[in-house]
């Protein structure tokens, strides 16, 4: 598994100097292919310190042979993207450097500009043949000429931490071991930071070989694309230096595009294709659509008295059985429309655009546009406060005033009114009839509130006391709706005492939103009450589906 904590570290260093660092490492790294943007991200994503930019597969997805169809700057322009879009270093499959020493030098320059960590230059003759279409007819470079090509390489760096790796391909084309070994000793000499030896057998006979001859003169680099079934074990402990996955991603994503494709073309429709790819809004996560949004949020003119909303929405609503064992709760059709997108269309009749909701239970499904999601990957074990810590850091810098709800309590839009109209920090509604919108206790929050609903609370702010489930009848004065605002000034505060609530295991396992608002209370904060009568609905049971048809 991957260590994540000394992989973040690692990205604190430069590109460049994290490669030569796994190159230099006593312990056995790995590269593992990427091709474009998105595919370098996926990788980085699942714990890989570093990335191989392979030739075969960059020259692939673009449709054409790797036999450098592609230019060179067809090249520099995909892992130019790639380097944009991660931290980690990349390696480019420079091929045989795309000419002489001259074009060589010009590349290392373009290469360090993109902030590309090095390159591995194969000593066969330009254009190349991949390694593995008649390897052994293939020609090699002269020694020298690929030797000067390296010095060349190495005069033409400015960072000192850029790596160069010879790529040996005497097995490759037929040649025997001490040919391999002393192409290696050339290339050394001339200043490569490492050696790939290369083979093409079903064993890896030839690149132990060559380790055990080689020893340790500097760091070797193998690419088990034949010999894949050799256990990793046999590369670590005869000291190889790096391992390269080197076509495998692309390789995958063909597989996955043939038979998507075949599919579609048999059964002329989606449903046998929608539950085994990856939904919209993953592809919008990995494109960095949330970060664009707080671009804008940062650069585009504000409006100072913007108001957001924060929804939870991560439970699956198991009260109502086998309704939610494939979507959660929120997303139950009622009369054409998902309970979600009922409330969101609240929210957007009062003017609340900026919507955040946290999703759990089948997040795949929650997939409403032009929404902000935050995931609660552990919804099964956590309290729907662990939900809103989530969802608070993901909106803690935007600059407007929140509305936090659920996802499964309708109400009129006349109450999200009540609530922008109110200038005070923290502001919850509370429904004066005492009694549960539905049959379930699981939300019978009672709210003991400084003067019960009556005309007096007309001309005056009232304000909560506690929420409590055990109170008496006397001790309440209605139901909270579990809508609560917090000013933009307050939310660092709700915020802190959130944070620690939470230090407490039992909070983060079961914590509810009225611990939390009692709290507030306790530490002296003032939380204002709107009164309502009626006009919500807690979505728990059966039956309150009958009623949300037609609320």
């Amino acid at each position: 598994m991957p260590n994540y904590p000394v992989i973040e570290k690692l990205k604190m260093l430069k590109k460049t100097t994290q490669l030569k660092n796994m190159l230099l490492s006593k312990n056995l790294e790995f590269l593992v292919e990427s091709h474009n943007g998105i595919s370098a991200k996926i990788a980085e994503e699942a714990g890989f310190k570093g990335i191989w930019a392979s030739g075969l597969s960059i020259s692939g997805q673009l449709g054409v042979r790797d036999n450098n169809e592609a230019s060179w700057t067809q090249v520099l322009e995909v892992i130019e993207f790639m380097s944009d879009g991660t931290s980690i270093p990349i390696l480019l499959d420079g091929d045989t450097g795309y000419g002489n020493f001259n074009n060589v030098q010009r590349l290392i320059k373009k290469l360090e500009q993109r902030n590309i960590a090095g390159v591995c230059l194969e000593d066969k003759l330009f254009p190349k043949t991949n390694s593995f279409i008649k390897g052994d007819a293939q020609p090699l470079a002269d020694i020298e000429e690929f030797s000067g090509k390296i010095k060349a390489a190495k005069d033409a760096q400015n960072d000192d931490d850029f790596v160069v790796i010879a790529r040996v391909e005497a097995f490759i084309a037929g040649w025997t071991l001490s040919e391999a070994i002393k192409r290696a000793e050339a290339y050394y000499q001339a200043g490569a930071d490492g050696i790939l030896i290369h083979s093409a057998l079903r064993i890896p006979d030839e690149i132990l070989a060559f380790k055990r001859e080689w020893g340790d003169r500097c760091p070797v680099v193998i690419v088990p694309t034949k010999y894949y079934s050799t256990p990793t074990e046999i590369f670590r402990d005869n000291g190889f230096s790096i391992v390269i996955w080197a076509n495998h991603l692309f390789r995958s994503a063909v597989t996955a595009m043939q038979q998507v494709t075949k599919t579609l073309m048999k059964e002329q429709n989606l449903l046998n294709i929608e539950d085994s790819i990856v939904s919209v809004s993953e592809i919008f996560r990995l494109q960095g659509a949330t970060e664009l949004l707080e671009s804008e949020k940062r650069y585009l003119p504000k409006n100072p008295k913007g108001v957001g909303a924060l929804i939870l929405a991560a439970s699956r609503g198991i009260q109502l059985g086998k309704l939610t064992e494939e979507r959660p709760k929120c997303m139950l059709d009622m009369q054409g429309h998902t309970l979600l997108s009922r409330i969101v269309d609240t929210y957007r009749t009062v003017g609340i655009k900026d919507i955040t909701v946290v999703r759990g239970y089948k997040k795949d499904v929650v997939d409403l546009p032009n929404l902000h999601y935050v995931d609660n990957d552990n919804y099964g074990s956590s309290g729907e406060l662990v939900s809103l810590h989530l969802g608070l850091k993901n909106i803690a810098d935007d600059n407007h005033d929140l509305i936090v709800g659920y996802g499964d309590v309708l109400f009129k839009k006349y109450i999200l009114q009540m609530l922008l109209d109110s200038e005070e920090d923290f502001v919850v509604v509370v429904d004066s009839e005492k009694k549960s919108s539905s049959n379930n206790l699981v939300r019978k929050n009672y709210a003991d509130c400084s003067l019960p609903y009556s005309k007096d609370a007309f001309y005056t702010k009232v304000y909560l006391q506690q929420i409590d489930r055990d109170l008496t009848e006397n001790q309440r004065s209605g139901m909270w709706t579990g809508l609560l605002k917090v000013s933009e000034r307050a939310k660092p505060i709700l915020l802190d005492v959130l944070n620690t609530l939470l230090l407490q295991p039992e909070i983060q396992q079961r914590g509810r939103m009225l611990i939390l608002i009692n709290e507030l209370i306790r530490r002296g904060y003032r939380v204002e009450v709107l009164y309502i009568s009626g006009h919500w609905l807690n979505v728990d049971q059966i039956q309150d589906m009958l009623k949300a048809e037609v609320f």
